[in-house]
């Protein structure tokens, strides 16, 4: 079995558990680092997840594991938040953080930058669009899919 498909297979098992408390999956890596084995999970809520929450996840998702036991070598499991500048790479990352401040770099420059910084008021499948401050004003920038090279939660100063 791939590691994709086994990849797959755990966010499986993990998501009844992540949907019975509101949570939402950020991202699942299985890995070899150091000649050990790592299933980390980064998962998060509307409203921030907290430390007891990640202990939750650990402990029903790691009773689950224990259960139906897919993982052959021996593993640590690490459940966390993913962080105040998380990047968002899919889809159902950039939609449950509408109305957050994000960072998006471009690919090629639009109105002669490369990168813009904003809230998130819009995500369809062909742009995102941005409440940016420019000079004390506030402007709605419209960004093209294609254009975004990465875009991250950004902390607002």
């Amino acid at each position: 079995m791939s590691l994709d498909t086994k990849v797959e297979e755990l966010k499986a098992i993990l998501q009844p558990i992540l949907d019975q408390h509101d949570f939402f999956l950020v991202d699942l890596e299985f890995v070899h680092e150091r000649g050990d084995w790592y299933l980390r999970v980064y998962a998060d809520k509307k409203g921030g997840i907290s430390i007891d929450d990640c202990a939750l996840i650990s402990e029903e998702y790691g009773e689950k594991l224990d259960e139906l036991n897919p993982i052959d070598p021996a593993y640590y499991l690490e459940v966390s938040s993913p962080g105040a500048e998380r990047p968002l790479k899919n889809d159902e990352s950039l939609s449950n953080y509408v109305d957050d401040y994000v960072h998006a770099s471009l690919y090629q420059k639009q109105d002669g930058q490369k990168a813009f910084e904003g809230s998130l008021i819009e995500v369809t499948d062909k742009k995102i669009t941005l409440n940016v401050k420019v000079k004390n004003l506030r402007k709605q920038v419209e960004i093209s899919r294609d254009n975004i090279a990465k875009i991250r939660l950004a902390i607002e100063f």
